[in-house]
């Protein structure tokens, strides 16, 4: 069995910088055996999988490790390919996933994304060995949603310059975590530690922006913030809130088209 395969930069107007995504479309789902080992194959943050049904997309997404319920830069890619490579035609795109229906549309030289808005809950002290496995104090902590059944912390630093100093523990974390800071020519800066998925640092989160963007606006008191995200890597994410969804925008990079070569 062959399976078309396609790699883009999200998050990034030229490649080598942003998140590489691998993207496969399918006539008809594979088993999720075969589905996750692509992903471990492939060794990147995600790969996406889809199968067109009528109008839409039905969208799953695997790091190395497992199946996520939200993934934002292997989204923004699939859009990209279909919207500028596979069916130019389409003024938008539509998926539905286990977060729900995620529309991507066209504005001007970039494309926006339609995800849900998932706040913080009250402040808390983390567990200690989150904070010495990040090997530096923040000054505010925050619970988000289990993930994986595994903790998920929000981090928030002083400066941009503390955010981006950080060396984790990644063996010795036992949570993911996003670290943030206001940013020095952007509003916030942030960076995403996933341990517990299978990805200890990911290089442009768009799901993590999902929290940052309200986070961040009802800190700053506006509702449009440009982002950055300061991995080795790095990306530019735009973020607008609209009600309880935040629209995110990027830009990509072509990379690669390939095929996969399955035993039968």
């Amino acid at each position: 069995m062959k399976i078309p395969i396609y790699q883009i930069d999200a998050f990034s107007e030229t490649p080598f910088s942003g998140n590489p995504a691998a993207i496969c479309p399918l006539d008809s789902w594979l088993a999720d055996d075969v589905l996750q080992a692509i992903a471990a194959e492939n060794n990147l943050s995600e790969t996406a999988f889809y199968v067109a049904q009528n109008c839409h997309y039905h969208l799953r997404w695997f790091t190395p490790a497992l199946e996520v319920d939200l993934c934002g830069h292997a989204t923004l890619a699939t859009a990209h390919l279909i919207l500028n490579r596979l069916s130019p035609e389409l003024p938008q795109v539509t998926f539905e996933t286990l977060s729900g229906t995620l529309r991507v549309r066209r504005v001007e030289d970039r494309l926006a994304m339609d995800f849900p808005s998932l706040a913080t809950e009250t402040p808390a002290q983390p567990p200690s060995e989150l904070i010495a496995a990040m090997g530096a104090a923040p000054r505010e902590c925050y619970p988000i949603r289990k993930v994986h059944n595994a903790p998920y912390w929000l981090l928030v630093f002083e400066t941009e310059a503390q955010v981006a100093a950080l060396t984790p523990n990644f063996a010795a974390m036992g949570a993911n975590a996003i670290a943030t800071a206001p940013g020095d020519r952007s509003d916030f800066v942030s960076r995403f530690f996933a341990p517990m998925s299978g990805v200890n640092e990911d290089p442009v989160t768009g799901s993590a922006h999902c929290t940052l963007a309200p986070f961040w606006a009802k800190r700053l008191g506006k509702t449009e913030l440009v982002a950055r995200q300061i991995s080795a890597r790095g990306g530019d994410v735009g973020c607008r809130l609209e009600g309880d969804r935040v629209v995110l925008t990027g830009k990509c990079a072509f990379y690669m088209a390939g095929e996969i070569e399955i035993p039968a």
